[in-house]
């Protein structure tokens, strides 16, 4: 059996303020598909077309959590990366997102914390006609090195 050796994200100690990252993403039927189905959620404003046309919306949205998950799923692979862990999420949605719109989420180390070892990350995210869509504030504790991740260096 061949296991690879595990890759841990940033420690707290190769964060700085300023650290970024960009990433877009498409919302495509099986993301919103996925997410109906692990959470039961039936809520028609998110898949009855015929439903989501006689609301202010005219069409279905794409649930908020979806977008929150992709988030936390960015910070889990890049910012800081894989052993992170969010403690604290505020989140602000200021307009809807449609199926299938493009979205680019930008993300922002603001405040590094070594004292509480927490990680500060602003999120702006824009749909592809540049109107915001949501802010939002994580709070992540980065990974920590293990014993046999020190013993290798």
């Amino acid at each position: 059996m061949i296991i690879k050796p595990k890759k841990i994200g940033k420690t707290i100690d190769e964060i700085e303020e300023g650290q970024s990252l960009s990433v877009t993403e498409t919302i495509e039927d099986s993301q919103l598909l996925l997410y109906l189905g692990i959470t039961n959620d039936s809520n028609p404003l998110y898949i009855q077309h015929e439903y989501a046309k006689q609301t202010e919306y005219g069409e279905p949205i794409v649930p908020s959590v979806l977008l929150m998950g992709i988030i936390t799923s960015a910070i889990s692979k890049h910012l800081p990366g894989p052993g992170s862990h969010v403690v604290n999420f505020s989140i602000n949605f200021m307009e809807e997102v449609r199926h299938y719109e493009t979205v680019t989420f930008q993300f922002e180390v603001i405040k590094v914390d070594k004292m509480k070892d927490v990680v500060t990350i602003s999120v702006e995210a824009t749909n592809s006609e540049e109107n915001r869509i949501l802010d939002a504030v994580v709070m992540v504790k980065p990974p920590v090195l293990l014993a046999e991740d020190i013993d290798k260096n």
